[in-house]
Parts: C-alpha cells; structure tokens; sequence
C-alpha cells in the first residue's frame, strides 16, 4: 500500500532508498527486538547499495532525516498489542502512522510517531511502509536480554522481511562472510553475543529481587 507514487511531482527525481530500520532499547529485555532484528538481518545477508540497515535505538526525532531520505521503509519494534508474547503483528501503508495513533501500543510511540507525521508534514514521506511488531514478554528486566519466545519470534520475522525486501528490489543475498566490525550496525561491544556474555549472574545484578522488600515474579 502506497502513501505516493515514487513519479509523484512531489519528487519527480527521487531515486529508490530502502531504509530498515530497527527501533528499541537493549537495555530493557524483550525491548530490543528491532534493533536486534535489524543485527540478526546484517550478520547473515548483504544487499543492493540502495539499502541501509539502521540502528534507530530510541532516537526519535533524530531519525527525521533518514525517513525524509527513504522511498520504502521497513519498521521492526516491540508493539503492545495485547497478544501472547512473541506473536508477529505487520501493519503496513496508511495504516502505519493511523495504526500507531489509534492506541497505545508502540513502546516508542510518541517520539517514532512525531517522525512520521513530520515526514508527512516535510512531503518526504516514504513510497511504502511496512511495520513488523512483535509482542514482548518481559520488558522490567534492565540489563535483561531478549526472552527466548522473542528470540523465536526474530528468526520467525527474518523471512517476513526477507520477503517484502525483495519484493522491493533491495537483493538479498546470504552473506559468504560476517560484516566487519566497522560495518555493524552498532558497536561490537553491544552485539547480542558479547552483551549476553559479558552479563553478570541475575543474583549479582539483582534483576530478580529478593522476596523479603519486591515479590518474586512467578515462574522465577
């Protein structure tokens, strides 16, 4: 579903720019999981030059300009939609900016919803968009890592958005070698594998809490 047409006289020049780009706070468990997404799609596929894989973290406003750039635009973030944890949720076209008003449910809702609109606003709003929400489970967890139903759920959105990106014309390719460091899309040092590695045990980082001052949640 198409906001304009890419020929529209709005832009007649603009050029195809495909911008993935993964919203979420690493810090917060299951929060993560666009940005994530957006790792996971990097270290096992290469793309056409046309292509940017983003980091958005919890910029907000400041990822204007990469939406006002961008012709398609691929949105993965942690949605609340009140659906048993780990459930896919797309939303795509139109639907996005309304879907996104109509309730709260985006974690990041205000400041990635002020992007949108100003896109609008700007008449530099992408061609196509598509939304991929994933339903978290735990999100109370500072310093937590993604839960494994939502670990599940990131290899169950690779093809979803393997898919759309080719329909597209970004070219993905299965990667013959991992990205350099220089190439990730964020630092080394905060890759799932070193940021889960380099976690101390859940009694030294008192994610839990002790019985006695903050209940223990079940199943912990």
């Amino acid at each position: 579903m198409s906001i304009r047409s890419a020929e529209s006289p709005c832009h007649p020049t603009r050029h195809r720019s495909i911008l993935v780009l993964g919203i979420g706070n690493l810090l917060w468990a299951d929060e993560g999981f666009g940005v994530r997404f957006v790792e996971a799609l990097q270290a096992g596929w290469t793309f056409a030059p046309d292509v940017r894989l983003v980091d958005g973290g919890t910029q907000g406003l400041y990822l204007l300009p990469l939406l006002q750039e961008a012709t398609h635009l691929l949105i993965l973030d942690a949605i609340d939609y009140g659906l048993a944890p780990g459930t896919l949720k797309t939303v795509e076209g139109n639907d996005v900016p309304k879907f996104l008003g109509a309730r709260k449910m985006s974690l990041h809702q205000t400041g990635f919803q002020e992007v949108l609109m100003l896109a609008q606003m700007t008449d530099s709003y992408p061609d196509e968009v598509l939304l991929i929400g994933c339903q978290p489970e735990e999100l109370e967890d500072y310093g937590g890592s993604l839960r494994p139903t939502v670990k599940a759920a990131l290899e169950a959105a690779l093809p979803i958005a393997i898919g759309r990106l080719a329909d597209w014309g970004a070219e993905p390719k299965p990667r013959s070698a991992p990205p350099s460091d220089d190439d990730g899309v964020h630092a080394p040092g905060i890759s799932l594998a070193a940021y889960e590695d380099g976690r101390p045990s859940a009694e030294a980082a008192c994610r839990i809490g002790d019985a006695r001052f903050i209940p223990i949640a079940e199943g912990h």
